[in-house]
């Protein structure tokens, strides 16, 4: 029998024209691999007949209109206008112009669009009245997919967190997100859910959390020194932890919601999205061998394994101590299982090398904790070391199985 692995490698370009999906085919547990330093040597045809191309972007990068119709600053909105050299207030202007925008992905050949919904126009107080100008927006969006045969793909959560909430109690940092963020995916199960079938409760949350809690460089921009960025405020050996565990209850709260309520009407999928590298060890010592699963285990298993399994990996928990929340039991069974898939944005490969050092620093971060290296190019390979280049799509391949196991069959 046939077994088709999917995969979906998401880059979204200004214009959003452009999203390469790389799928790679396994029949008989033998893998057909594609030649991607020749293009010219495959087409669409030897893509499975039911994989996707799409698109992909988020709200802040894209819609624009940022004050008109009754819609509030985000934190994007509030760090883009404060430290950046530009902001979102027309970006690609896709509130006026989704029409032609759509028409852009028709003439690409996109079967998809993934895009997430602005939680500040669609609920400009965090929680409370729904705008009927945000309503009709993502309404008119959807249905100009649809007639135009382009599925739409909906992301709750890309990093737009309305800024009364980060105001009112911190954000992603208190356990309050939970309810409100539960209360506005019910929203848009409940406006959009006739017509949306693919829903991803947070985009890249190991990078919104990394990014915006221990190294500072994307909103809310929290870290600590020696850790992070410039950052005025926040606690880098300690908020990632908080919040990630934030993140997986809020996003098991708004699954379990959708299960209970939406799912048999509406038949469509929940899931989460998290960002991963390959890691390749440096080289074939044990240490740098270990290191590399421990950068697997923090990079994705402090997300995927409480998913799966109900908790975060061992290493992890050992590594970090009390800094990271415990589940309780109540807890791990809500998110144990709370998807139908899992998301992975993958772009690159990169060398894991052993960072002894780590085991005894302090004060201690997520990527001191993790105790590896990460080696982003290697200009001469070591001959102990196979080269990215012959491995990468084998690689990817092992990917796509691993994807599939994850995945429950519904």
């Amino acid at each position: 029998m046939d077994m088709v692995m999917k995969g979906v490698f998401i880059a979204s370009l200004k214009t959003i024209l452009l999203v390469f999906l790389i799928s790679l085919l396994a029949r008989n547990a033998i893998g057909v691999l594609l030649n991607i330093n020749n293009p010219s040597t495959y087409s669409r045809d030897d893509f499975p007949p039911n994989f996707i191309f799409g698109s992909g972007t988020s709200a802040y990068q894209v819609e624009g209109a940022a004050t008109e119709d009754g819609r509030t600053p985000s934190i994007w909105d509030t760090i883009a206008h404060r430290e950046f050299m530009g902001n979102g207030d027309i970006a690609c202007d896709q509130y006026h112009k989704y029409k032609e925008d759509v028409q852009l992905m028709v003439d690409t050949g996109l079967d998809a669009y993934r895009f997430s919904i602005s939680w500040s126009r669609l609920i400009p107080s965090g929680r409370g009245p729904v705008n009927p100008k945000g309503v009709q927006y993502y309404n008119n969006l959807i249905n100009e997919l649809i007639s135009n045969g382009i599925q739409p793909h909906v992301t709750l959560f890309h990093y737009d967190l309305p800024q009364v909430l980060e105001d009112e109690y911190g954000g992603w940092l208190s356990r309050k997100i939970v309810e409100d963020f539960t209360a506005y995916a019910d929203v848009c199960f409940r406006e959009f859910g006739d017509r949306v079938s693919h829903w991803t409760t947070v985009n890249e949350a190991n990078v919104f959390v990394l990014g915006g809690y221990n190294s500072g460089n994307v909103p809310p921009k929290r870290c600590s020194a020696p850790f992070g960025l410039n950052c005025t405020s926040g606690n880098s050996t300690t908020e990632p932890y908080i919040v990630a565990h934030n993140c997986l209850l809020a996003h098991a709260s708004a699954s379990r919601l959708y299960k209970t309520k939406y799912q048999d009407k509406q038949h469509g999928f929940v899931g989460l999205n998290i960002f991963l590298y390959w890691f390749v060890p440096l080289t074939n010592r044990t240490e740098d061998v270990m290191a590399t699963q421990r950068a697997n285990d923090f990079f994705v298993g402090w997300f995927i394994d409480p998913l799966v399994f109900g908790d975060y990996p061992d290493i992890v928990k050992k590594r970090v101590g009390s800094r990271i929340p415990s589940f309780t039991r109540h807890e791990s069974h809500q998110v144990k299982s709370s998807y139908d898939f899992i998301g992975l944005n993958h772009y690159t490969t990169v060398y894991i090398k052993d960072n002894a050092d780590a085991f005894i620093a302090e004060p201690r971060d997520f990527f001191v904790d993790m105790a590896a290296t990460i080696i982003f190019k290697q200009d001469t390979v070591p001959t102990s070391v196979v080269s990215m280049e012959k491995v990468q799509l084998q690689v990817c391949l092992k990917l796509e199985v691993a994807v599939s196991i994850l995945t429950p069959v519904i």
